[in-house]
């Protein structure tokens, strides 16, 4: 039997890389998909059809609240409640890199916009949903950087560090409520935005990762999607307030 039947999940970011390959296992598993992006999520959801999985799509400005409670709502008009919530959406790919000191204000306000406000108001949107489902799952997409400190990228950093730091809180407000709220730390992922992150030195900061890693090889998206499914699953039902760190052993929590 499916781990995830008669479960309806949300996925931010899912038009392409970690979001896509989120939404397509959670849908996999028997998950009704709602595949939200401030791009078009046509090729995820046809993805999810064509094999036979039930998904819808929304586009969503996760900055946006309005835009935030709309997609809630289409979730449970399109399939009827809310069980699951991935909060993938973030600026990574095209972020330009530089020392803290030198980094631009408006990219700073707009990573702190999409990657901290945005989880606030996509877990805002999505909270009575899942009360009124009886419970629920929220997970939330840090990374490796918020705790080992990606040099040139303090403003991605801060973002990622604060989602830990959500993760903990929300965990203790909702375990009441019967929702439990983890986060995942991948370290750098093979994905368009990771080429993009990195750019011409993107070959270099593989072999430099990889080096750092007790399993010495890249993670690809098939090594957390793993994590994904068990955290919106009943099988971790008595887990939450967690970072699950997936990264070939690079840091220890």
């Amino acid at each position: 039997m499916p781990q995830l039947e008669n479960k309806v999940a949300i996925v931010t970011g899912a038009a392409r890389g970690l979001g896509r390959a989120y939404a397509l296992a959670l849908a996999g598993e028997g998950a009704a998909v709602l595949a939200c992006d401030i791009n078009d999520c046509a090729a995820t959801v046809a993805a999810i059809t064509d094999a036979g999985g039930r998904a819808a799509s929304a586009v969503t400005d996760i900055a946006n609240m309005d835009s935030c409670t709309a997609m809630a709502e289409q979730a449970v008009s399109t399939f009827g409640r809310i069980d699951v919530l991935v909060n993938n959406a973030a600026l990574y790919g095209g972020l330009k890199g530089a020392r803290f000191e030198q980094l631009e204000e408006s990219q700073w306000d707009a990573v702190m916009n999409v990657n901290v406000k945005g989880l606030w108001q996509c877990c805002k949107a999505a909270v009575q949903p899942m009360r009124e489902a009886g419970g629920g799952s929220i997970i939330n997409i840090s990374s490796l950087a918020a705790v080992y400190g990606l040099p040139y990228g303090m403003d991605y950093v801060a973002s990622k560090a604060a989602v830990i730091g959500m993760t903990r809180a929300m965990a203790r407000e909702l375990g009441g409520d019967n929702i439990r709220v983890n986060a995942v730390a991948p370290s750098a992922v093979l994905t368009e935005g990771t080429e993009e992150f990195f750019g011409e030195k993107l070959d270099k900061a593989k072999r430099v990762i990889a080096s750092g890693q007790l399993i010495q090889r890249n993670l690809e998206t098939s090594d957390l999607t793993g994590t994904i499914v068990y955290l919106a699953s009943d099988s971790s039902g008595f887990v939450t307030g967690q970072t699950h760190m997936v990264d070939g052993g690079s840091w220890f929590l």
